[in-house]
């Protein structure tokens, strides 16, 4: 099969109907949600009301976005993000959430989410927040994306506890690897790299997904992290 063939597959792929699950506490919320992404054309598998449900029925359903609030009984969002991120590396994770405070965003991101966006957002963002995090695109409400960048920066000084490309016998990143990885820290969208190397956001997503695997990384924040250490946000 040429290169052409598999990247008009991964297209077709692409633009099946995302599968999404809304995870919120308050009944009212959850539903206006779900009906919302809905009506947008989202396959909404699921909904839950709290952590351990929310674990359960992802787990159940395998949703391709969470959209997630932090504040759950049960088990808090961030628990619930990790497990399930933890569990299935491919889950990209929304926060929908009512705090902007730094520390909650930051562990959000920490824990796997791949964006995290406020409840006071319209519901034109918040679809096209789920639409860009289904592609893997980092997804912020204005003002929290220079944030988390700072962290990545700041976690970049603290050991990552992962086999690096320069020991003996680690996998090597591919030429189109490493330029992924290098403009990934630079802090660009999957949609801009895409755009930047002119490929598929799909392939950008493939190239994510086969470097984490070989560096034995498990979300955005650690690789990141890894080509911050490594000086490839400065080439």
């Amino acid at each position: 099969m040429s290169a052409q063939q598999t990247e008009q597959q991964a297209e077709q792929q692409a633009e099946r109907q995302i599968r999404v699950m809304v995870v919120d506490d308050h009944p009212m919320w959850r539903d206006a949600v779900a009906r919302d992404l809905a009506e947008a054309g989202f396959d909404v598998v699921a909904t839950a009301g709290d952590g351990e449900q929310a674990v359960r029925r992802a787990g159940a359903v395998g949703p391709d976005v969470l959209v997630l609030d932090l504040n759950l009984p049960a088990k808090p969002g961030v628990q619930v993000c990790k497990e399930l991120v933890g569990a299935n590396p491919a889950l990209r994770v929304l926060v929908l959430s009512a705090s902007g405070e730094h520390a909650d965003v930051l562990e959000a991101v920490k824990s796997g989410a791949t964006g995290y966006l406020l409840k006071s957002a319209s519901t034109a963002e918040l679809i096209d927040a789920v639409r860009r995090t289904a592609v893997g695109d980092p997804v912020f409400t204005p003002g929290l994306a220079g944030l988390v960048l700072g962290e990545y920066r700041r976690l970049a000084s603290e050991p990552l506890p992962a086999v690096g490309a320069d020991e003996p016998g680690a996998p090597q990143l591919t030429e189109r690897e490493t330029e992924v990885l290098r403009l990934v820290a630079k802090g660009l969208s999957y949609k801009q790299i895409a755009e930047r190397l002119v490929i598929s956001h799909r392939t950008v997503q493939n190239h994510v997904q086969n470097t984490l695997g070989k560096l034995q990384l498990h979300n955005r924040v650690e690789l990141v992290r890894y080509a911050i250490e490594r000086g490839l946000d400065d080439a």
